[in-house]
């Protein structure tokens, strides 16, 4: 389920199977803008009230039939960047790093078996139409990340000075959970620890605003 005209959109746009489209009479004139090969169908108010997952829902929404989960190819991660997740479960923070991924331009993620679904109503809305830009898949990191030959940078409290890293032209970013970091059996796999450094009092890092700034200093360095 997808809310909001943006990111209804997107996944129209992405060629998403869409099974219906929700509508309140409000948003009829954006409508126009869609497919008309869609089924729409219009509610009231208090109907979206009732669907939405949302405080103030956004006039439209849509039920999308999943995609199948794409199969991942070693030879597309290749001369890029791309990002790995180990264990997130917070529905928001893999919403905001699908998103930070594709304002970057890192279009693919891995996630462990465990991270939550990509799917989840919360996640969609919180990717605002990126997860239709961004192939997601789900696997065994133990099992996957010795095959696919290229350096694994992990967020470690112990790692090497992000801001002074040299992160190549290729590579993993490996996040871990949000409370108790990267696990123990993935940890001899990863080829350069990367610390953020610690100037204030804080105990740890939102892992969205982490990624987001490994993200940032990995483009930023491709631009120097």
């Amino acid at each position: 389920m997808a809310e909001g005209y943006k990111s209804v959109s997107e996944f129209i746009a992405a060629g998403y199977q869409i099974h219906t489209v929700y509508h309140t009479v409000a948003a009829d004139a954006k409508l126009h803008n869609l497919s008309k090969k869609i089924n729409f169908q219009e509610i009231t108010e208090a109907e979206l009230q009732k669907m939405s997952g949302l405080t103030t829902p956004q006039q439209v929404l849509a039920v999308i039939q999943l995609p199948e989960w794409p199969k991942l190819k070693p030879e597309d991660l290749k001369n890029k960047f791309s990002v790995v997740l180990d264990g997130i479960q917070d529905p928001g923070n893999l919403g905001t790093i699908i998103r930070t991924a594709d304002w970057f331009g890192i279009n693919h993620i891995i996630c462990s078996d465990d991270t939550v679904d990509a799917y989840n109503p919360k996640v969609v809305q919180a990717t605002m139409g990126s997860l239709a830009r961004i192939k997601i898949y789900y696997t065994d990191l133990e099992a996957l990340l010795p095959t696919l030959n290229l350096p694994l940078f992990g967020a470690m409290l112990d790692g090497k000075n992000i801001y002074t890293a040299d992160f190549g032209s290729e590579g993993l970013i490996l996040m871990g959970n949000e409370g108790n970091g990267i696990r123990p059996n993935i940890q001899p796999l990863i080829t350069r620890s990367i610390t953020i450094p610690r100037v204030g009092e804080a105990e740890s890092l939102n892992v969205s605003i982490a990624t987001a700034l490994f993200c940032s200093e990995i483009t930023r360095k491709r631009f120097k």
